[in-house]
């Protein structure tokens, strides 16, 4: 398993492959997996803003499509005095697929936070909220305390 301090190198390397020429706000996150690999990602700008897609979601995105599924700590490093967190979008994507874990904010200076995913988004909407009836659908919950790693999918019972 990486320390902190590598993570946060992998966050601060990938920040810098960063597309942003509208913003210029430039950002980098990488995700460690529960068993020690890291997954890196930076934001990229699209002109219709709507398109663009936040480091966070990369990095997951990244992990889960080459097989990851359990993950331990996410670092993301931006260049502001004032450490920034997760927007709500990503908050609810590393509720999703990584649960309550360790995020670690970081700015280029060396100051750093850390918080768990549950303090990031309180009251998460997820697969709970999902089930039709509660005969009829079958609902998972994930070890990690949030939701199953089968990519947010209600699976139904037969019958």
């Amino acid at each position: 398993m990486a320390n902190i301090d590598a993570l946060i190198q992998k966050a601060e390397g990938a920040r810098l492959n960063a597309r942003a020429p509208y913003s210029g706000f430039k950002v980098g996150a990488a995700v460690e997996t529960a068993g020690g690999a890291i997954f890196t990602g930076c934001n990229v700008e699209n002109a219709t803003y709507g398109l663009t897609v936040c480091a966070e979601r990369v990095a997951i995105w990244k992990a889960l499509s080459e097989g990851a599924s359990e993950f331990k700590r996410m670092a993301i490093v931006v260049d502001t005095e004032e450490l920034t967190p997760p927007c709500g979008a990503c908050r609810q994507v590393i509720w999703e697929y990584c649960g309550d874990i360790e995020v670690v904010l970081s700015n280029l200076s060396g100051k750093r936070a850390s918080y768990r995913a549950k303090d990031l988004l309180p009251h998460p909407f997820d697969r709970r909220f999902l089930s039709e009836t509660p005969s009829s659908t079958a609902i998972s919950e994930s070890p990690r305390g949030g939701p199953a790693s089968s990519r947010g999918q209600a699976k139904r019972s037969p019958g």
